[in-house]
């Protein structure tokens, strides 16, 4: 990777000939290509082996529904935080889901569905820290 580049940054910090960076399917976060993945870079799905046992729970595609629920009864440019979906989800035990809230916003990221944002800016998901909003994208 090129100096000072994050995994993140997509093609700007690959080296030419490395295939594109991929998509975690359970939390959503970016997966660099690296050597040690290079026999079964097709098959990578999971950034971890956490993720991979966790995998994609029914209460995670609720999180992604209820995200996209409230965004719909919003304003278009309107923004949401994570724990309003969590609220929606699980009235009283919402505080255990705001990382899975965090994970389904990151794969409607990464379908399209989907922005995040700090103060007003759009953010790289796999690298945002701190309170996040969620919106729509401009179209």
């Amino acid at each position: 990777m090129a100096r000072g580049a994050r995994s993140g940054d997509g093609a700007a910090g690959r080296r030419a000939g490395t295939p594109p960076d991929r998509i975690c399917a359970g939390c959503g976060r970016t997966i660099a290509w690296r050597r040690a993945l290079a026999a079964d870079w097709d098959h990578v799905r999971w950034c971890s082996d956490a993720c991979r046992r966790r995998g994609v729970r029914p209460v995670d595609r609720d999180l992604e529904a209820a995200i996209a629920g409230l965004l719909d009864a919003r304003a278009r440019g309107a923004t949401i935080c994570p724990s309003e979906a969590a609220r929606v989800v699980a009235p009283d035990g919402w505080r255990e889901l705001m990382e899975p809230a965090r994970r389904a916003a990151r794969r409607l990221v990464a379908a399209g569905e989907l922005e995040i944002v700090q103060g007003g800016r759009v953010v790289d998901p796999s690298t945002a820290k701190g309170p996040i909003r969620l919106r729509r994208p401009a179209r």
